[in-house]
């Protein structure tokens, strides 16, 4: 189901603070360029296929797909409520790696794929690939990457004082700290 014009906003959603942030990035694109929006949250088994395959008792591959179109729901909803993007959109559940995932599903020329940045630390880097990095030099089309919310690092630092037990004063988060 696509629109007249056959324009394209693809949105790569995980459940993320960046990926929220740019999912709604997306919808405004679609709603600007009067485009369907389409909404897609990537998924593998636990490990790996392989590593799935391989477990004594490996996870039934459709209630793995459930799961992640269970997340799928949760992160439109956590987004846009009952309301929904006030776009045309289609949710799409797809196996395989975020990036590539994103690549694929954006094909078209004149498609625009939009995808959130995040906060990245140095481990963070070294263990988990950037899906943005990848859809940057990947993608067959415009690529959106979205800059996290500054909202998310103080709430980094909120979730780090309380997981470390150490006090937290209200007036710190008043006082620029980031």
């Amino acid at each position: 189901m696509s629109n007249a014009k056959g324009r394209r906003v693809v949105a790569g959603v995980s459940g993320s603070l960046g990926s929220l942030a740019a999912l709604h990035q997306a919808a405004d694109e679609a709603r600007r360029t009067d485009a369907e929006l389409l909404v897609v949250l990537a998924w593998e088994p636990p490990g790996g296929d392989l590593a799935n395959r391989r477990s004594i008792c490996p996870v039934p591959v459709a209630s793995l797909r459930r799961d992640a179109g269970r997340r799928l729901l949760a992160a439109l909803d956590t987004a846009f409520g009952d309301t929904g993007p006030g776009v045309p959109y289609q949710g799409l559940v797809v196996w395989g790696t975020p990036g590539r995932a994103l690549v694929e599903t954006a094909d078209q020329g004149d498609d625009l794929l939009v995808v959130g940045v995040g906060c990245r630390g140095k481990l963070r880097r070294a263990l988990f690939p950037s899906v943005a990095r990848y859809c940057l030099a990947h993608a067959a089309c415009r690529v959106l990457a979205v800059p996290p919310s500054p909202l998310e690092s103080e709430l980094a630092y909120v979730h780090r004082r309380i997981s470390l037990r150490m006090p937290l004063d209200a007036r710190e988060l008043t006082d620029g700290r980031p």
